[in-house]
């Protein structure tokens, strides 16, 4: 059985800077592509990056540009997304999400295993 559970999420200052995690269990890490996605309040779920099997990564061209890194640690099975500078309009809950495949996807329908999510609230 897959699990992905995220953590790290809560509330922040503008221009603070959190980082979540997820952890996954039940599926080969190593050979599965890890993203984060998030969704703010009436709006649709959205592409933040994505950590390959191989630990390379990429980020959404226009969402948090510069400001986040996605990392992973084999031997703990957790995906990192490190937020900076973080601003009101990335108040959402953030999820991970778990490919059956080594290249990650922007496509939310991409991917099969998601986790509960974790909320983030970023306050002026």
């Amino acid at each position: 059985q897959v699990q992905l559970e995220e953590s790290g999420g809560g509330t922040v200052q503008a221009g603070g800077s959190l980082r979540l995690s997820c952890a996954a269990s039940g599926l080969s890490f190593g050979s599965s592509a890890i993203g984060w996605f998030r969704q703010a309040p009436g709006k649709e779920r959205e592409f933040v990056g994505v950590s390959n099997w191989s630990g390379t990564t990429y980020t959404a061209d226009s969402v948090m540009k510069g400001r986040i890194t996605i990392s992973r640690d084999k031997d703990k099975s957790t995906v990192y997304l490190q937020m900076n500078n973080l601003t009101p309009e990335d108040t959402a809950d953030y999820y991970c999400a778990a490919r059956d495949h080594p290249y990650g996807s922007r496509e939310v329908a991409d991917y099969r295993y998601w986790g509960q999510g974790t909320q983030v609230t970023v306050s002026l």
